[in-house]
């Protein structure tokens, strides 16, 4: 048997919210890290934790400080995320490298899903996943992100995957590894920064009772793996997509040139569209985190009701 929870640490909200049966969201800090400037990125944070206890949930946002896997920070560990130089980016590969060694790391899609699955927290918000990158012909840079979500059953509410990435086969990869893909409000998967794709969904909803029952039917079934509920950006705040879709390219053709690789690509990425559209793919970020934090809370609490 495994002895996983010496390497956790609740916080007393989160071991409250357990020893009461309340629903608890999981959220990720590798967007506080590594994917925001300071103090924006701690603006974000508190502001997602505040809307999920308003729908009802209780968040737990997850990290590895000093060697502890901390499920739900305190404001201290949150500043410390979001301002700190020396904090790594930790997926599956990294986790347990990082504890073993005592570092401090911030969680991405793929070992936030990993720990929560630890700490039985079904549901996981975050802004969007990650998957199969553009150009995989040539170099199959795939992110660990679909593999978790074939062979770990959380949850996760999210924009679609980043629209960077190669969406069509980011989709395939999914349906090949039998990852259900919950359009909520949409038939159409989402790009992120834009509510629209040429991708079409096989299944969507508009009612969160619909989705929680479906997922509380899997899980009755005992169907591995995760599930993705896409929800799109809201319509006020989405970029237009000839506009984003042109920088993205650009970001692509700027991080090739420089030999950016590996996981240093997403965030070489992103903060070069926040410079190419001056600002305005971060608020759109933020944004779409919030809508995210709001149904994913509203789900969590639907799936606990029908219990």
């Amino acid at each position: 048997m495994r002895n996983f929870e010496s390497y956790l640490e609740y916080s007393d909200e989160v071991l409250n919210a357990k020893e009461e049966g309340l629903p608890i969201i999981a959220l990720e800090s590798t967007i506080i890290s590594h994917g925001m400037p300071y103090p924006e990125n701690v603006k974000m944070a508190k502001t997602c934790e505040r809307i999920i206890r308003d729908n009802g949930c209780i968040p737990a946002t997850i990290a590895v400080i000093n060697g502890k896997i901390k499920i739900g920070l305190d404001d201290d560990d949150l500043e410390y995320l979001a301002s700190a130089k020396d904090v790594a980016k930790v997926s599956r590969r990294d986790l347990a490298y990082i504890v073993s060694t005592k570092k401090t790391g911030a969680t991405t899609v793929a070992s936030t899903m990993i720990c929560a699955g630890l700490a039985n927290i079904k549901f996981f918000v975050t802004g969007g996943i990650g998957g199969v990158h553009r150009g995989y012909n040539e170099h199959m840079d795939v992110s660990a992100d679909l593999e978790e979500l074939a062979t770990t059953n959380v949850n996760v509410i999210c924009a679609g995957a980043k629209s960077i990435l190669d969406l069509g086969r980011t989709l395939e990869y999914l349906e090949t590894k039998g990852v259900p893909v919950i359009g909520y409000g949409t038939e159409i998967f989402p790009a992120f920064f834009t509510r629209d794709s040429k991708y079409k969904l096989n299944t969507c909803f508009n009612d969160v009772n619909h989705i929680a029952k479906m997922i509380k039917t899997k899980d009755d079934l005992g169907l591995r793996g995760g599930t993705i509920i896409a929800n799109p950006i809201p319509v006020e705040y989405q970029l237009e997509k000839s506009f984003i879709d042109s920088i993205v390219d650009d970001a692509i053709l700027e991080g090739e040139r420089k030999g950016i690789e590996g996981k240093d690509v997403t965030p070489f990425l992103l903060s070069t569209i926040v410079e190419k559209t001056e600002g305005k793919s971060l608020e759109a970020n933020i944004e779409l985190v919030y809508n995210n934090a709001k149904v994913g809370a509203q789900i969590a609490y639907a799936y606990y009701q029908t219990k």
